[in-house]
């Protein structure tokens, strides 16, 4: 009996070393470079908070305009992207794959959104075979999704009326836009600048957010739970799911306002490590 306890610790032994040599040997992926570009969206659909009328928006297609975006597209660069993602749904990657060859070929003229105006640019100008589109919507609790069911009902109402009309509306931050006065370049160093960006998402912290239809619910934190942090954790996945190798350097082109968790993620990661896209922002006229 003694010798059979010693064998099988023995073994032990050898499984415990084995494995440990294994996992010591097993080559480990240095951090992937990323970096963020945060920006407004090129051609206005006025789908988020902020709203523009018409008089306040600008066309991207004119000629001091594209000469801008020529200068970004160049600065961008330098940073040598190997890989570009893109706010454009996963769903869409086949569509976005065939506009993307299209483009290779000489064969399509470009839209106005960001997502073709500086990512098709730049993944042709680098020579890149494809444009990655990670984008998702959040998951509501069932709570959230038995409200939303209803637009017509009371607490719909009630709950619609809150995200537009609340007290909390003069805490919120939206840094005044200068793409009209200044550019499209010194906008988009507006919206990467690192304090506007953290500042912005105390924005869903505070009104709808504090919603409540009966005292002491969560609702609007569970709406908010979904709509926006669950959204950009989806996002964030999405990019993980990328098949990549240790020289793979990564661009993420999304509307700023996902900046005020994507930054925070990527630089929790030890996956990766975030530049600073301001360093290459500084572009002169």
């Amino acid at each position: 009996m003694k010798k059979f306890f010693i064998t099988k610790y023995v073994l032990i032994l050898l499984c415990l070393i084995i494995s440990t040599l294994t996992f010591a040997q097993a080559p480990i992926q240095k951090p992937i470079p990323i970096l963020t570009l945060g920006t407004f969206h090129f051609d206005f659909p006025n789908m988020d908070k902020i709203q523009y009328e018409k008089d306040n928006m600008i066309d991207v297609l004119e000629p001091k305009f594209q000469a801008e975006i020529d200068k970004l597209v160049n600065a961008l660069s330098e940073f040598s992207p190997t890989i570009i993602v893109i706010e454009r749904p996963t769903k869409m990657q086949a569509q976005i794959d065939s506009l993307y060859k299209l483009y290779q070929e000489d064969k399509y003229i470009l839209q106005r959104g960001e997502y073709e105006q500086i990512g098709f640019r730049l993944a042709k100008k680098l020579e890149l075979n494809r444009i990655y589109c990670v984008d998702e919507w959040g998951k509501h609790y069932n709570n959230i999704k038995e409200l939303l069911k209803n637009e017509s009902s009371k607490d719909f109402i009630q709950f619609e009326n809150s995200f537009y009309n609340h007290p909390d509306s003069i805490k919120e931050y939206y840094p005044k836009s200068v793409f009209q006065t200044q550019g499209i370049i010194p906008e988009l160093i507006l919206l990467n600048n690192p304090e506007n960006i953290k500042r912005s998402l105390g924005n869903y912290l505070i009104g709808h957010f504090k919603y409540e239809a009966n005292n002491h619910d969560f609702i609007g934190t569970d709406f908010e739970t979904g709509r926006w942090f669950n959204r950009n954790l989806r996002i964030f996945r999405n990019i993980q799911r990328i098949k990549t190798n240790s020289n793979d350097r990564i661009l993420v082109i999304f509307g700023s306002g996902h900046m005020n968790i994507l930054n925070f993620l990527f630089e929790c990661s030890p996956e990766y490590c975030l530049h600073n896209v301001c360093n290459y922002l500084k572009i002169q006229n």
